[in-house]
């Protein structure tokens, strides 16, 4: 009697691995899957290597391996898939290493190559870091641009603006007009909070400004792990003015 044989386990195709990678619950197992996209052996076209990559850099940068993420998003940039998008990846693996200049670096040619629809994001990006990294007069420069090229996000790139020039020593716009405009609009919600907060702080309306860094800080904390860390300068900026707050208003 012949001999039945053996038939091999088929390969899982590298989509299939990018979806369970897509759909992990943890961050080793988006690293196993995307991982294993990787390295099934198969011709992998540029889009579908490119998304397994960014997945392996979420599940780094959420375990705040910084070193390696940032190598995997040096790796994406190869694929010139959504460059800009990489570079965005790149410039936060460097915050987490505490390289402000690096990711100053990689935003900017983040603002230069992507879309139009994307520029503002970028530009806007760049000077939050430089605000948080006390660099004032170019997070003045980068939310200027934002600020030019933004739509519907714009109320919140010109209280930026307005409170990095107050930084500077600049002559500002009033800050209780831009606080009323940022907060009647969606932009307001979620990281606008923490705009919020810290114009609130400087127009003298202590309670409410400790309402919306409060509720910035729970809302950041309790979503994914990489927002958390993304935001960790915001978070940490928070945190400083409500021990602030805490101070003054137990003195009233």
């Amino acid at each position: 009697m012949p001999r039945s044989r053996e038939v091999a386990p088929l390969a899982i195709a590298p989509e299939s691995l990018l979806q369970q990678a897509t759909l992990a619950r943890t961050s080793d197992q988006r690293a196993k899957y995307a991982r294993k996209g990787l390295e099934t052996g198969r011709r992998v076209d540029p889009t579908t290597r490119s998304m397994l990559l960014r997945q392996l850099y979420l599940s780094l940068l959420e375990q705040k391996k910084f070193d390696e993420a940032l190598s995997v998003a040096e790796r994406n940039l190869k694929t010139g898939v959504l460059k800009d998008v990489v570079y965005q990846d790149a410039a936060r693996a460097c915050i987490g290493l505490g390289e402000v200049g690096r990711a100053a670096g990689y935003l900017r040619l983040a603002s230069r190559i992507g879309p139009a629809s994307r520029r503002a994001f970028h530009c806007w990006t760049m000077g939050s870091v430089l605000y948080l990294a006390a660099e004032f007069d170019q997070a003045i420069l980068a939310f200027s641009r934002a600020v030019r090229w933004g739509t519907t996000d714009r109320p919140l790139y010109r209280a930026q603006l307005a409170l990095a020039r107050r930084a500077a020593g600049h002559k500002g716009e009033n800050l209780a007009v831009l606080y009323d405009q940022l907060a009647v609009v969606p932009c307001g919600s979620g990281y606008g909070q923490f705009v919020l907060g810290e114009l609130a702080y400087y127009c003298g309306d202590l309670p409410r400004a400790r309402e919306h860094l409060l509720a910035f800080t729970k809302r950041t904390l309790r979503g994914r792990a990489a927002l958390a860390i993304a935001l960790q300068g915001e978070l940490t900026h928070a945190r400083r003015m409500l021990a602030t707050l805490r101070r003054k208003l137990r003195q009233k």
